[in-house]
């Protein structure tokens, strides 16, 4: 049985806690959030210091679910105390960070939590690659089109900065987007970004809506992505192969291929939390621990997202602002 601490208390955490509870070799053992009766809410020994909670509990692993900015230096830390981490993303907003967290991956067992990578349509649409199903790929394409307001942004003062948050809808929305296209891509050879605030400006410093052009060898891929919709509409990505076109939404897998549609719909796994959170959770946090039970080789470890958050960092080098770089 894993003893599991979890720092930062906020929306996300309550997915993580409820994970834990259900896996059988994990348990909740204590919680640190900067506002106490945030810490509190889970019931176990509760901190407002997040160090002071790691020395006295001494978990087997912690979750890291805090502010953009301070994953790096609290999964370095959990590192020097060998304890292991699973931190949510982006597990760093700078590329001084993102080697902290490859560092601690030296020492202990580092997760990422991308659990879309965890949805079956995506693991479905990876073997139709791999066995070449539909020939060989020509080009990707993505969409994230969601919603958020002013109030979303005023209720985290740490949210909207470049300093804190890392940038806008990319970092924090599309993400989990970047990450499948870089998978499904290959690390690309070319990666460019046109940013700009429509509904937002004014009130976050950082980019609302985001352009993105990837490119590896002949092989282009466009990611779009706004917070300026009127709802979180899901996530589609297009994949353009020599004898179709497959499209993935949701837990759904579509082949158009000679003038016809196959719909696919794999497997339902029902979301915790909100819905354009995706399913994937429990499964990519049951698989940290049980590649650490086993001694398995994780496929959320740093290592496994270098390619995603080298374009990720690469993107954002080329639009921040002089002095955030």
């Amino acid at each position: 049985m894993y003893r599991v601490g979890l720092i930062g208390c906020g929306n996300i955490s309550a997915v993580h806690a409820q994970v834990l509870s259900e896996l059988e070799n994990t348990e909740l053992v204590c919680c640190a959030d900067v506002i106490p009766e945030r810490a509190e809410r889970y019931g176990r020994p509760a901190y407002t210091d997040w160090q002071e909670m790691l020395k006295r509990e001494k978990p087997d692993a912690v979750h890291i679910c805090t502010p953009h900015w301070l994953h790096p230096v609290m999964a370095a830390e959990a590192a020097k105390q060998g304890i292991a981490v699973f931190t949510e993303k982006p597990p760093a907003i700078d590329t001084a960070g993102w080697k902290q967290v490859k560092q601690a991956a030296e020492h202990v067992p580092v997760g990422i939590c991308f659990q879309n990578r965890y949805h079956p349509h995506i693991g479905k649409c990876r073997r139709l690659l791999k066995e070449n199903t539909y020939g060989r790929l020509l080009g990707i394409r993505g969409f994230v089109t969601w919603n958020r307001t002013k109030a979303y942004y005023e209720a985290a003062d740490w949210k909207g900065n470049w300093a804190t948050e890392g940038g806008g809808v990319l970092i924090n929305q599309a993400i989990h987007t970047l990450d499948l296209i870089v998978g499904f891509l290959g690390m690309p050879d070319q990666a460019e970004m046109t940013a700009s605030s429509h509904r937002l400006r004014g009130v976050v410093e950082v980019e609302d809506t985001a352009e993105i052009y990837l490119r590896k060898g002949e092989i282009p891929a466009l990611l779009y992505a706004s917070n300026g919709y009127s709802m979180d509409a899901p996530v589609m990505i297009e994949l353009h192969l020599e004898k179709a076109v497959v499209r993935l939404e949701t837990d759904f897998m579509t082949v158009i291929r000679d003038g016809k549609k196959e719909e696919y719909c794999c497997e339902f796994l029902p979301a915790l939390g909100r819905s354009y959170w995706g399913a994937g959770h429990k499964a990519c946090i049951a698989d940290f621990y049980r590649c650490m039970e086993t001694g398995g080789t994780y496929g959320n470890a740093p290592s496994a997202c270098d390619d995603t958050m080298r374009t990720l960092l690469k993107l954002y080098e080329s639009i921040r602002p002089q002095g955030m770089r």
